[in-house]
């Protein structure tokens, strides 16, 4: 079989160390049947887009057969595309032209659990206790009289316990929804079957994925107590039963080999909540390429935290040789142009920040100096679709429409993450705002009627937009030297603000205190998410990037 993938730059098979990758929420990215749903064919429809935006590579959320009682991480056939969205078919012409422009496709891969709908878990439903069937799941009998209560006190994602009882008595496993049994990973038929799914990916000519959960994919047997009252994504203790196991290294490593085995080596990037110190061991040179920075996400837009986060990431992973990442928002997340406009700028629980007073105008304006700051840093980016616009959390939607299954399981006290979910705006001045093919197409949440301003047909006419920041940082990433370099060190400066230089004489100054201050003398100013004071001062929540004469 030839291989289908990238042909341009194939010697560069270090491309993902400073790659800036698109992420792409298919359901809501752009409509190409007019049925009101993101698809492949919509995708395709705007690839000239992502090309011109200047982007290295797309990540698309699951596209997979699914019930989609969790927007698709409830996966019921790995090895298809879910006919809302397209077909196989659809995903090879998708690869061969997002491929001819330049561009990489990494998928997500959903290793935890699967659908309920999923044929092996029907299959185990059907078997009896002891099964093989069931070995490939985590079924346990009950505590209490007649086995009535859950195996363990664990607390589910979305609310309620991590267990269901079956109609035999028996109870499953589901960290997340009910809908998605967990796997278990002890199995050899589980590790054999996704071997298989990477290879059949792979074969296609996709160029890596995302692993969703990675670190919690192996259980502690004995499933002990938590003693815990809510769900916690990451382990605050040693030894956790459920989260970041040694034993996941195991399979990454068998995972890799894989990837390594292709003329053009793919990719993987981690989802793993660790602790501070145990994500290098995610992205040992032998297992996972890259692993996403939540602990940048999530810090306050305030100088001495960003750089307390900055500096442990670059010099935690550069004991593994590994390059960072660096997000600012994503699918899970509140949007960062509504975060930064609270009195509190950080991610403190999520799906759960919400209802807070913004000040769009304020947050639009750190968003910018953040957007800057993270496109200047060493590694790579990760841009979730809409932040390249402006767009903002839509925190109103009907109640009608709401599907995130925390909304549900929380009894309609937490809304959950439909708010940053919502279709991207186009072209247009009344909604569906070109996301459609139809006019009269519904999409399946209802963009607010103020994004006519956010479309990318009214960025593109706006010398000072969002979008036009953001090619401009990402031609600039392309075309200095300083910028493709992995070298970084930090500079004094003032107070509430951070100055370091990249490579030979660039510069990149945030201003987050209260006050203008002057720039580095003898610099030119290559790019800025603000307009300098009229003295020629960087001004609050502005970033720049200079050059150093």
């Amino acid at each position: 079989m030839s291989d289908p993938t990238l042909t341009n730059d194939a010697a560069n098979d270090s491309w993902w160390r400073s790659a800036v990758i698109y992420q792409v929420y298919i359901r809501s990215f752009a409509d190409g049947d007019g049925d009101g749903t993101g698809d492949i064919a919509g995708l395709r429809s705007r690839l000239q887009y992502l090309a011109y935006l200047g982007v290295d590579a797309i990540w698309i959320n699951p596209w997979y057969p699914s019930p989609l009682a969790d927007g698709g991480y409830d996966v019921s056939d790995f090895r298809d595309i879910h006919p809302a969205y397209g077909t196989l078919e659809d995903a090879r012409k998708l690869l061969a032209e997002t491929h001819q422009l330049g561009l990489r496709v990494i998928l997500d891969i959903v290793p935890n659990h699967v659908s309920d709908q999923h044929a092996w878990f029907q299959q185990a439903l059907a078997a009896p206790p002891g099964s093989p069937e069931r070995e490939r799941f985590v079924f346990r009998d009950g505590r209490g009289e007649g086995g009535s209560l859950p195996p363990n006190d664990w607390y589910a994602a979305f609310g309620g316990s991590t267990w269901t009882r079956t109609p035999d008595g028996q109870w499953y496993l589901h960290l997340f929804a009910p809908e998605q049994p967990d796997l278990n990973w002890d199995n050899g038929e589980v590790r054999a079957e996704f071997e298989s799914i990477l290879r059949f990916w792979f074969d296609l000519g996709v160029d890596g994925f995302r692993i969703d959960v990675a670190h919690g994919m192996v259980k502690d047997p004995a499933l002990p107590d938590l003693g815990l009252t809510e769900f916690s994504v990451i382990a605050h203790q040693d030894k956790h039963p459920h989260w970041d196991r040694d034993g996941v290294h195991d399979i990454f490593r068998s995972w890799r080999a894989i990837a390594d085995s292709y003329p053009s080596p793919r990719v993987f990037v981690a989802e793993a909540h660790v602790r501070a110190g145990r994500l290098p061991d995610y992205v040992r040179p032998d297992e996972l390429h890259t692993a996403f920075n939540f602990d940048f996400l999530k810090c306050a837009l305030e100088a001495d935290k960003l750089r307390e986060v900055i500096d442990r990431t670059i010099t935690n992973l550069a004991k593994v040789g590994a390059p960072a990442t660096w997000v600012l928002s994503n699918h899970d997340e509140v949007r960062h142009v509504t975060r930064y406009g609270r009195a509190d700028t950080g991610v403190t629980t999520p799906m759960r920040d919400q209802g807070h007073p913004t000040d769009l105008a304020l947050g639009t304006r750190r968003a910018r100096a953040a957007a800057l700051l993270m496109l200047a840093l060493p590694g790579g980016a990760y841009i979730y679709q809409g932040e390249e616009l402006g767009l903002y959390e839509v925190e109103d939607l009907p109640e009608s429409v709401l599907q995130d299954p925390t909304w549900e399981r929380s009894g309609h006290t937490v809304r959950g993450r439909d708010g940053c979910r919502v279709p991207l705006p186009w072209t247009g001045d009344t909604p569906p705002f070109g996301f459609s093919t139809f006019l009269s197409a519904t999409p399946w949440l209802p963009p607010p009627d103020d994004w006519k301003s956010y479309t990318a047909e009214a960025n593109q006419a706006d010398r000072t937009s969002m979008l036009q920041l953001y090619r401009s940082v990402l031609r600039l990433r392309r075309t200095h030297a300083g910028l493709r370099s992995e070298d970084f060190r930090w500079l004094d400066s003032p107070a509430s603000t951070l100055l370091f230089e990249r490579g030979n004489g660039l510069l990149c100054a945030l201003n987050l205190s209260d006050q203008p201050i002057p720039l580095p003398d003898a610099s030119s100013l290559l790019v800025a998410s603000a307009p300098l004071t009229k003295d020629g001062l960087l001004p609050p929540n502005t970033t720049v990037l200079l050059h150093q004469d």
